[in-house]
């Protein structure tokens, strides 16, 4: 019975003791000749399920704030983006440790940069901001910038992060 105590304390801790994160959905802020074409937008969209999938097999908890509550905080495009503050009361709301407010900077249609802004919600200060250059719009490329991002967050956090290996090419004989 006191072995049963002590564990059921001890996943208690574990479980109170998570880092837990909000990531609102990434902006796509395109400045190419033709922008906001529908393939950028679907790449735009996955970039949150991909950034959360890799947070949470690092042992990261993903805060859910829903797209209603993230709309009524933003007072327009790119404006949580530029508002520590107003973000972090965002992820408060929500009971996150910190707050990551991504966009999509698309300059051209050769490279993409993965941009988050992340901010400790205690004290709305941003941590950092967080870059990773997707060269391409192939979604493997895309991936491989999620993962390079998540590893920059990991950096700044509690770094238990592993990425998973390159896939390699396997040449078939001839």
């Amino acid at each position: 019975m006191r072995l049963l105590i002590i564990c059921l304390c001890f996943i208690s801790f574990n479980l109170a003791a998570e880092t837990r994160i909000a990531i609102l959905d990434f902006e796509l802020k395109d400045l190419t000749l033709a922008p906001g074409i529908p393939a950028e937008v679907k790449r735009t969209a996955l970039i949150k399920p991909l950034l959360e999938r890799e947070l949470r097999s690092a042992g990261y908890r993903i805060i859910e704030i829903p797209l209603t509550a993230q709309h009524a905080a933003n007072g327009g495009e790119g404006y949580l983006f530029d508002h520590a503050d107003l973000a972090a009361e965002l992820g408060k709301n929500f009971d996150a440790d910190y707050i990551l407010v991504g966009r999509l900077h698309k300059p051209s249609f050769l490279f993409a940069y993965l941009m988050g802004n992340l901010i400790r919600v205690s004290d709305g200060q941003l941590v950092d901001q967080i870059i990773s250059e997707s060269k391409g719009p192939n979604i493997d490329l895309t991936i491989k910038a999620v993962e390079s991002l998540t590893v920059k967050i990991d950096k700044l956090l509690e770094r238990r992060y592993a990425p998973p290996p390159p896939s390699k090419l396997i040449k078939q004989p001839k």
